[in-house]
């Protein structure tokens, strides 16, 4: 073998080896440091390991795929009953929401949720006040900013999010107008439409860990009895951030 093929060879095993090493670290922030942000993880996971950034990163499938093995090897005691507790949380606010069409979306539908993921939901109404009257109705607490999503290769648009909580979970609220129900945003991932469930599909999904947890039976509280589980404080509309 010539000695240059032997070079490229060399560097494109080392430039392979990064990538896996890079993986891992940023799997590991991920999963110990709640960075649900893969792009802000990896480029950490970069500095951490002392590979230039502007080597060949990992995507950010290769980082997902590092994460389930992390929660496989490491959190296996744990994830599961995570997941579980978000996929029933996710039922009772999809029951509580159905006026908006909801759709479960992100790391609670895909199974890689942990302690730190929170409950991301597509909403859909034409008018985000109506949305934010709906709140401001049921006394439940949230604040609203905006987040840049995008709608296909070439096309990004900005929609309103609310964030909320209940129960202790951490809830993540996109609103988008109705015409986007059939026309799903780029997934940050797989850079394809993201993937989204309804309620009668999130419903069927397999128990995360059928031998310690029982099977989805929260429910949304009803309308009187939002206040006692959000709390009193009013609803904030106003943009931040």
């Amino acid at each position: 073998m010539a000695r240059g093929e032997h070079h490229r060879i060399h560097a494109q095993d080392r430039l392979q080896r990064n990538r896996c090493r890079v993986a891992q670290e940023a799997a590991r922030l991920i999963s110990e440091h709640g960075i649900h942000d893969y792009r802000r993880a990896k480029l950490k996971a970069a500095e951490r390991l002392g590979v230039a950034a502007d080597q060949a990163l990992p995507r950010n499938r290769e980082i997902e795929q590092a994460l389930r093995e992390h929660q496989r090897l490491f959190l296996a005691d744990t994830q599961p009953r995570a997941l579980q507790e978000r996929r029933e949380a996710a039922c009772a606010a999809m029951r509580f929401f159905s006026g908006f069409q909801p759709r479960l979306v992100g790391a609670v539908l895909n199974g890689t949720a942990d302690e730190h993921s929170s409950i991301q939901l597509h909403l859909f109404c034409d008018d985000t006040a109506a949305f934010a009257r709906f709140l401001h109705e049921h006394d439940i607490p949230a604040r609203q900013q905006s987040r840049r999503v995008r709608l296909d290769h070439r096309t990004e648009a900005d929609f309103p999010v609310f964030l909320l909580t209940a129960d202790g979970l951490p809830f993540d609220l996109t609103v988008m107008p109705h015409a986007r129900l059939r026309q799903a945003p780029l997934d940050p991932v797989t850079e394809r439409p993201t993937t989204r469930a309804s309620l009668a599909v999130v419903e069927t999904l397999p128990s995360a860990d059928p031998t310690t947890i029982a099977p989805v039976t929260t429910s949304m509280p009803a309308a009187h009895a939002s206040r006692r589980k959000y709390g009193s404080r009013r609803v904030s509309t106003r943009k931040r951030g």
